[in-house]
Formats: C-alpha cells, sequence, structure tokens
C-alpha cells in the first residue's frame, strides 16, 4: 500500500518542480518547533515538534505557503485541517492538502477552498499577496524581502522570529508610524529588533535609528553583542552628542530633562531619527507623564516600535493604548509548548509569621529601643516597615537545605524586598554554606545598584555558564528585567508582587533554555505566596509542578502535602494602602533607619505537593510520581503479561527501560519514591501499573535456588557454584549482573578463573550465554 512518503516522492515534489518551484524554495519535512519539555521526577522528556510536510519559501527568510501531503488512497483535502493548522501558527497566507493526484488549496487572503490540478507558482502566490496586503510598489515589496542577517552556520530565525520580523518591517516599509511586538522573555526580542534594524537599514529605508531602554546593561548587550555586525555605524549617547553615526543606544535617564539640564536629546533635531524602537517598552515608556513620553514625542516623525514581554494587562495599559495593538504576540505559554521555553515547576513554601501575621508584645520595643505600633503585621509589611531577622535566617536554610537535596551548584536568584533586605539574606546564605563558601568565598553575593562596579562584575560572572562564582545572588529590583542568565536553575521569591507584568518578568529569568549545561527546566521556591498570580486569567503560562511545605526554624520539613492555587485578590485599594505603609515607613527619621528592627522572634516554615500539567498543558493537576508512572507503562504495556514477556529478555528489556527514561521515568527514581530500594524492578512496574504482588530480587534469587536450579543439574558443580555467585551478585545489584559478561571479571567469581576458564566449565561460551538467559527467564517466571 502506498504511504505518504511515496507519495511525496512520486507525486509532490514533481507537481512543485513543475509550478516552479526550486529546490531551494522548498522545505521538505522540516520541525518548526522543537516539541515541549516534560518534566518528570528529576527526568524529562521532550514531546514530538510541530512539522510540515513542506514549507514553500518564495525568498530563503520568507516562507509563503505549507502542504500536507496523504497517501494516494486518501482523498485529497484529507489533511487540509493539518495543513490550514500549520499555516495558522507560521503565519502564512496560504494552505494545501494533497493526495498526489489531487490538491486542495484554502487561501487566507479570500477565504475560498479550491480544488487544483497543479500547484500554484511563486510568483504567482507572492503577487496574490501583494495584492491582499496592500504591496503596492516593486521597491517596497523588495525591500520587505531584503534578507535577514546571518553569519555563515550562524543562528536562524525561528519561526515566530520570522514572523516578528516580516511583520514589523512591512508595517514600517508601509508607513505605520507605531509598532507593538509582544513576545515573551526569552523568546529573543533583542534579536528579533535587530533584525528588523537590519532590514530597513540595509535597504536604506532608516539611515538614523535610537534605540531606547531604561538600563545600561539592556542599552550594553544589545550594542556590543546583538547589534556588533553595524560595526561603526554604532554609537551610545552618554555626555556628549555623536551626529555622524547611524545607530544609536541610549538609556533614558542620560537623555531626557533634569533639574540641572535639559535633556541630550534636545541636541538632535526633531526629525534626526526616522526610526526609534524601545526595548522593554512596558516600564512607563508610554505613561503621559513618562520621560520616555517625552523623547517619544520630541521625534514623532519617527517611526516607533515598542518591544515587551507581556500581554495587555492594567498594569501596563498606556503601553497599549500608545502603540496599538501588537502586530504580533508569542506568549510565554506558546514558547514553552514550542519547547523554546523551560517549563517550570513551583515550590511553595509558608512561614508561621507569613500565614498567621505578627502582632509585637505590649511596649516591645526594636534593637534600636523604638516602640514598635501595636499593629497586626503581614507579608506586605515584612521587610518594609517590620525586619524580622529570623524569618531572612529561616529561609536561608530551608532554601540552602533544598539546594543540599537538588544541586548546591545551581544557579539562583533571590529576590527581595529592597538592597538591605537582600544584604540581609546575603549574610543569612552566606552563614547557611560556611562549609562551601571557606573554598568558594563569592558563592553567595549581592547584585544591586548600591554596589555599583563590584556588583556589575558579579553579574558578568553569574551570566556567564563558564563561571563557578557567585552561584546564588540576592537583589531586589536589578535583576528583573533584561538580563540573560542561560544557566538559572532556580527563581526564588521573598518579596511580595502585586503587579502581573513584574511577575512575568521576574520568572523570566528562568525561562531560558540553556541545553549545553542540561538546563532545560527550572525551580521557583515561593517564600511570599507571590505565585499567587498564576491563578491570574492574564496570566499565559502555568507551572509543570506546585508543592507546598511548612518548615521549622531549623529548615527542616513538617506537616503534609496540599495544594492551593488562589485567585489574585489584591485591589488597586490594596495596593495603593501597601504605598502609603512603605512611604509611612520611610518616613520614620531621627537618624534611626526607617524600619523597625525586631530579634528573637520565633519563625518557622509550615508543606509538599506536586501540581503538574495535563497533556494539553493548560490545566493543572495533582499527579504522583508513582501516578505518572503507572500511567506510561499501561501506555507502553498494556498488560502485566505483555511485559513480562519482553523483560526475561536482555535486548528487550534495555529497550523497555530506554523507553521509560524517554518518558522521564528512572527505575531509581521510582524505587526512592516507593521507598521499594529493595525491590526487582520487574515487580516494582508490575505493582505501580498493575496493582501487583511484590517480591524483593532476594525473594526471587531463593525461589530459584530452592524450586529450580535441578534445570542445571547437567552442568559440573563448578558451574553450578558460578550460577549460584551470579543470583548473588543479581541479589546485590540488580538482574543487569546478568547480562554483562564482564561480571566474571569480579570477586568473588572472578577467583574462580579467567572468563575463558569459566566459560569453559559450561563446554564454551555460548553455553555460558545460554544458561545466563536461562536464568533470567526462572527468575521472572510465572
Amino acid at each position: 500500500m502506498a504511504t505518504e512518503a511515496d507519495t511525496c516522492r512520486k507525486y509532490v515534489l514533481p507537481k512543485l518542480y513543475a509550478a516552479g518551484w526550486t529546490d531551494d524554495q522548498i522545505g521538505e519535512q522540516r520541525y518548526f518547533t522543537d516539541g515541549r519539555i516534560v518534566t518528570v521526577g528529576q527526568g524529562h522528556y521532550r514531546k514530538p515538534g510541530k512539522r510540515a510536510d513542506y514549507l514553500l519559501r518564495y525568498r530563503p527568510h520568507f516562507p509563503l505557503a505549507v502542504v500536507e501531503a496523504k497517501a494516494a488512497y486518501r482523498k485529497a483535502a484529507d489533511g487540509l485541517q493539518q495543513a490550514m493548522a500549520n499555516a495558522e501558527i507560521l503565519g502564512l497566507k496560504f494552505a494545501y492538502s494533497t493526495n498526489g493526484h489531487g490538491i486542495v488549496e484554502h487561501d487566507y487572503t479570500t477565504g475560498k477552498q479550491t480544488a487544483l490540478d497543479q500547484f500554484p507558482s511563486p510568483d504567482e502566490l507572492w503577487r496574490r499577496l501583494c495584492a491582499a496586503e496592500g504591496i503596492a510598489s516593486d521597491k517596497d515589496a523588495e525591500d520587505i524581502l531584503f534578507p535577514f542577517y546571518q553569519e555563515v552556520g550562524g543562528k536562524v530565525p525561528r519561526y515566530y522570529q520570522e514572523i516578528a520580523i516580516n511583520r514589523a518591517v512591512q508595517a514600517v516599509i508601509q508607513g505605520q508610524k507605531r509598532v507593538l511586538i509582544t513576545m515573551a522573555t526569552g523568546t529573543g526580542k533583542t534579536f528579533v529588533a535587530f533584525q528588523i534594524i537590519w532590514k530597513l537599514w540595509k535597504a536604506r529605508r532608516k539611515t538614523r535609528i535610537l534605540y531606547l531602554a531604561d538600563r545600561n546593561v539592556l542599552v550594553d548587550q544589545a550594542k556590543d553583542r546583538t547589534f556588533s555586525p553595524c560595526g561603526d555605524a554604532l554609537w551610545k549617547i552618554q555626555r556628549r552628542i555623536i551626529k555622524s553615526r547611524e545607530i544609536y543606544f541610549a538609556i533614558y535617564q542620560a537623555i531626557v530633562d533634569d533639574e540641572r539640564r535639559p535633556g541630550l536629546y534636545r541636541e538632535y533635531p526633531p526629525d534626526f531619527f526616522d526610526l526609534i524602537a524601545v526595548d522593554e517598552c512596558h516600564r512607563g515608556s508610554a505613561k503621559d507623564e513618562s520621560k520616555w513620553r517625552e523623547i517619544l514625542e520630541y521625534f514623532s516623525s519617527a517611526a516607533q516600535i515598542g518591544m515587551t514581554a507581556t500581554p495587555l494587562h492594567n498594569d501596563n495599559v498606556d503601553t497599549y493604548r500608545y502603540f496599538g495593538n501588537p502586530i504580533f504576540t508569542y506568549s510565554l505559554y506558546q514558547g514553552i509548548e514550542d519547547g523554546f521555553l523551560a517549563p517550570y515547576r513551583v515550590h511553595r513554601v509558608v512561614l508561621n509569621v507569613d500565614a498567621t501575621g505578627w502582632r509585637p508584645e505590649a511596649g516591645q520595643l526594636d534593637r534600636f529601643g523604638r516602640a514598635i505600633p501595636d499593629e497586626e503585621y503581614h507579608t506586605p509589611e515584612f521587610e518594609r516597615i517590620v525586619s524580622l531577622l529570623t524569618r531572612t535566617e529561616t529561609a536561608a536554610r530551608h532554601l540552602t537545605n533544598y539546594l543540599k537535596k537538588t544541586d548546591r551548584f545551581a544557579k539562583t536568584i533571590v529576590f527581595c524586598v529592597d538592597q538591605e533586605h537582600a544584604e540581609d539574606m546575603r549574610l543569612a546564605l552566606h552563614k547557611a554554606n560556611e562549609d562551601l563558601t571557606r573554598q568558594h568565598p563569592h558563592y553567595v553575593a549581592r547584585i544591586v545598584s548600591d554596589e555599583g562596579k563590584i556588583g556589575r562584575g558579579h553579574l558578568d560572572d553569574f551570566q556567564d555558564p563558564e563561571k563557578d562564582e557567585p552561584i546564588l545572588v540576592t537583589t531586589s529590583q536589578m535583576l528583573t528585567t533584561g538580563v540573560d542568565v542561560p544557566t538559572c536553575r532556580n527563581i526564588v521569591l521573598f518579596k511580595p508582587i502585586g503587579s502581573i507584568v513584574e511577575f512575568k518578568q521576574i520568572i523570566g529569568r528562568g525561562t531560558r533554555l540553556f541545553t549545553d549545561k542540561d538546563k532545560l527546566w527550572f525551580t521557583i521556591i515561593d517564600y511570599t505566596g507571590a505565585t499567587r498570580l498564576f491563578a491570574d486569567h492574564d496570566f499565559d503560562g502555568y507551572p509543570e509542578a506546585v508543592t507546598e511545605e511548612r518548615i521549622n526554624q531549623d529548615g527542616r520539613t513538617e506537616g503534609g502535602l496540599r495544594v492551593t492555587m488562589q485567585e489574585t485578590t489584591e485591589t488597586e485599594e490594596q495596593r495603593e494602602a501597601e504605598l502609603e505603609a512603605i512611604r509611612q515607613a520611610e518616613a520614620v527619621t531621627d537618624g534611626l533607619p526607617r524600619k523597625f528592627y525586631v530579634d528573637g522572634v520565633e519563625v518557622r516554615v509550615l508543606q509538599d505537593l506536586c501540581l503538574e500539567l495535563d497533556e494539553h498543558g493548560r490545566q493543572l493537576r495533582t499527579v504522583k510520581y508513582t501516578d505518572y508512572t503507572r500511567e506510561q507503562v499501561r501506555r507502553l504495556y498494556p498488560s502485566a503479561a505483555e511485559l513480562r514477556s519482553k523483560w526475561t529478555q536482555a535486548e528487550q528489556r534495555e529497550q523497555i527501560i530506554q523507553a521509560l527514561k524517554g518518558r522521564g521515568i528512572e527505575l531509581s527514581l521510582l524505587a526512592e519514591a516507593t521507598h521499594l530500594l529493595d525491590a526487582d524492578p520487574f515487580d516494582l512496574l508490575v505493582h505501580v501499573a498493575y496493582n501487583g504482588p511484590l517480591r524483593s530480587r532476594r525473594e526471587r534469587a531463593e525461589r530459584v535456588r530452592k524450586g529450580k536450579m535441578d534445570a542445571f543439574d547437567y552442568f559440573k558443580p563448578e558451574a553450578r557454584e558460578i550460577l549460584n555467585l551470579l543470583l548473588e551478585k543479581y541479589t546485590e545489584h540488580g538482574v543487569d549482573q546478568l547480562s554483562d559478561l564482564h561480571i566474571l571479571e569480579v570477586p568473588p567469581i572472578s577467583e574462580k578463573g579467567t572468563p575463558v576458564e569459566i566459560a569453559s566449565l559450561f563446554g564454551g561460551p555460548d553455553q555460558l550465554r545460554g544458561a545466563l538467559n536461562k536464568l533470567q527467564e526462572m527468575l521472572y517466571a510465572e
């Protein structure tokens, strides 16, 4: 029977060639996503990526259509819905389905579906697209098609980056003055901005370009790394004005008006720049009273492109009001679903004082002798009005214990309330890790603006995957946005977060993949309940797992397991009240610190449960490792009998083990999770998947010794003694000992002779292997 591969080879390619498509324009069997990473236990596996049978490109970086091929005995339209789904993901206007004989087209520019005898030519599709998109002139068409920048063997834009780049370039060429692109943190906004600017600059559509951000680290990373191919055309505006370059970079703080002088941007004529790109534009750039707004309005004749990681929300409505609806959105959820972003788990930790609040005793004084106002203080007030050092120390001990159980050299960012709190946390972590800090003095570091060049040096080292220190960094605001730390494995929330925008930015510090260091997922450790924002209806990414645990003052876990996914209930009035409390706290003067510092408060950490996404990646559900294993084993082997029939053969047993590993199931982890370390792996799987009886390896070995060893009576006593020794090796280490002949070189078996001499006791190597295979069959017989 003919297959889809036959259809592709015999019919589809010849029809495409006949229509004028060349090999350079035809991408066959192209995966355009990597496939979602699913975490299981301490392992992971990838789902299959999305694939198009054929991706047709007009130019190397400008795709036009997808083709889905079905076997010749199927109907031509059978693949149309799949082709349309792929076209919609890829942002294409033409989708085709074929069985090699007939062709069905869906044209998104007209909404029509048409049966065809042959494929349209590349030029015909390009003409139809230009007509639909209003691309009127040949000059506009050629500039829209101008190639991306790409070094030989260098980075190739992903499918969603291609869409964003091409749409933005087209919008600017067609005269759109304000353009907004929304892409989740870690999906390459700076790379996209560079490619947009490169195309417009090289096509000489835009020749004076300003790249704006609000932090030096964002500007410097872009200028010195991403935009480096532009060479001498680059200039960063700082203290003096130069007008001889073409691509300028600036942080708005360096060029806006202040009380000492008018803004540097006024040194340039209002029409000097013809394109402005605003990185992280949600950070206030479009508010009416914003300093950024001054710059954007002064250069109002320029096309302005805003880049943001956060979809429309109450916190950033001004940004969307200014720039308009985004021409392209790529969400955190989609990035994780496509396998381009790292999924994450949540480890929720509840401190007793956060759960119940804390109230001072009557007349209680802080360490400076000040009377503490008689109020009940909760998480929003801790480290803003009242500082409980024992709370910080308890969290530091708990975090250290967590790292000891997982990986003490996993790069970790701890987000604190303010710079002072970040220093308290740094000291507490340093103390909790003194066994390491002797050899690694910068194991813990504070990265905040007050640290100046020292902090920037620590940041550079922290970002470098090859640098061993620092490992744990504490911060308040400096690392919330725009800082690329690809090997960050833990995000620790030790500050309240009321803004979904800030929450997404912080989560984005961990979403980058770094396969070279096997960083494929990360953990969020939440001490303040900030992860309640996962329940916000505007949040577009969900955790792989959520754990909540209660811990005592020594940082040890106590209590049972539960899950709480709360709805976001904080109102604008509550946020304003919180800010007013901060303002009142900051008003404490008389030369004393603005917080009340309280010593000696008993702080305990009060629980651990896993929530993982369902197979659709949308709904959180409680899943234990054993439940997940049961599902996967039953999918692979519907019955225990089928599993047993394959398990007895060493080669097939290895295939089973590899199939389970591919789904994130490690037999050693399963034994730990069930506390059945002595069970035979086969019995463990049968018990978990089919509720079968449990036997230890020793029980299986003894059953063979007592009831079945007479099957080997035809061997010499010395050979039977070898088999008994091998059974003991199985008891100690598992069934692999019976399929690896190197075991003959290990005492006490090696004391019986060389491998050749031992094999001769059985009549030769083949007879020895036969005896071992038979022994394995006996072990797993009904």
